[in-house]
């Protein structure tokens, strides 16, 4: 089924207006809009710790409650690069070199992913018709979860604000299996993919292949299936629980608008930057720890507006959006914490979650 979309972008008039003032910080100041030795500084702890901590985990004999612990840290630590490293890389904005983004984009493969499949499910689909349901594959959870008012209700979703909490800690190993689904459909959600080159193949096989043998194969062979099960269920769960969570505070919190693609042609009367701007939201900017943690995505709205600028230059152009956002009064959603923005989504499903009323 394939839905139409479009944005009033005649004028683009918002957009023109921000992305002058923007260009011309980067050219005042004389920086590039990719990474800097901050992202590559980054990176140099992110996979050798990561590497680092795998080793311990499978050569030393460690009492449970540490290696727990480690293991804990071993899911933050592959969330970090997913964050910081993969998602910059996978947007172009790592480095100004394209063979760089590429090489470093593959971490998405090293953490489970496809980067292939991930281009498309976000950087195309999600950064275009963000919070469109019918389209936008990250708000398609359903029958589990009811995240938008067009969704249809059904009787569990009373509880979704409460059993949420553990689907999220599955995110990370759903996404593993439905690569395999989106890649014989040929589809991610009602868009259909764009043709696969055998390069697109081997490597999507290949990293199926590495993640089995990395986190499952090995892992049994050096520590035996009861370590092995306890460390890859602490792991991923701890993974996929960040990943929802970040992901979630962007676009599932209260202000934040929704749009239904139907079944004809929709025209949203917006332009495509203040579509932008009305369904997404910002959460503890001024928190040094979590803006590094999470790679600037509590910048959400600077990063949908400029996917292909680093996450890094985000705390910097933030002044520069908002204020633009005023003069054109539209509404810049923050919340200022990391806490106030999860109280904010779990209003927002628990709402979701309640019967319709009948008009």
């Amino acid at each position: 089924m394939n839905y139409k979309v479009s944005f009033n972008n005649k004028n683009r008039v918002f957009f023109n207006a921000l992305k002058a003032e923007v260009d011309g910080y980067f050219e005042k100041n004389g920086l590039k809009k990719t990474g800097n030795w901050k992202l590559y500084g980054k990176t140099m702890i992110l996979i050798p710790s990561m590497i680092s901590l795998y080793a311990v985990l499978m050569l030393v004999d460690l009492h449970w409650m540490l290696s727990s612990f480690l293991w804990v840290l071993f899911g933050l630590n592959m969330t970090a690069i997913g964050f910081n490293v993969m998602h910059d890389a996978c947007h172009g904005s790592f480095s100004t070199k394209n063979w760089v983004n590429e090489v470093f984009g593959l971490t998405n493969n090293f953490l489970g992913g496809n980067a292939f499949l991930w281009k498309l499910k976000h950087n195309i689909i999600h950064h275009t018709y963000t919070n469109i349901d019918g389209v936008d594959d990250d708000i398609n959870n359903m029958p589990f979860m009811r995240e938008c008012s067009t969704q249809p209700w059904k009787p569990m979703h009373r509880f979704q604000s409460i059993y949420m909490f553990v689907l999220y800690g599955f995110t990370s190993l759903f996404m593993f299996f439905t690569d395999y689904i989106k890649y014989f459909k040929s589809r991610i959600y009602t868009t259909p993919l764009k043709k696969m080159e055998f390069k697109d193949h081997l490597i999507f096989w290949a990293g199926k292949l590495f993640f089995i043998g990395f986190y499952i194969v090995l892992p049994l062979m050096l520590i035996g299936w009861k370590g092995w099960l306890a460390g890859f269920f602490i792991s991923q769960f701890t993974l996929g629980l960040t990943l929802a969570f970040v992901f979630q505070l962007a676009h599932v919190v209260e202000h934040a608008e929704f749009e239904s693609a139907g079944f004809d042609p929709k025209k949203i009367e917006n332009e495509w930057a203040i579509h932008q701007v009305k369904t997404t939201a910002n959460f503890a900017s001024k928190n040094k720890i979590v803006t590094w943690f999470v790679g600037g995505l509590n910048y959400q709205i600077e990063h949908h507006l400029f996917p292909r600028i680093s996450h890094i230059h985000y705390p910097a152009i933030s002044k520069i959006v908002r204020e633009t956002c005023e003069k054109f009064e539209l509404h810049y959603i923050y919340f200022p914490t990391t806490r106030s923005a999860i109280a904010s989504h779990v209003r927002f499903m628990y709402n979701m979650g309640q019967r319709p009323k009948v008009a």
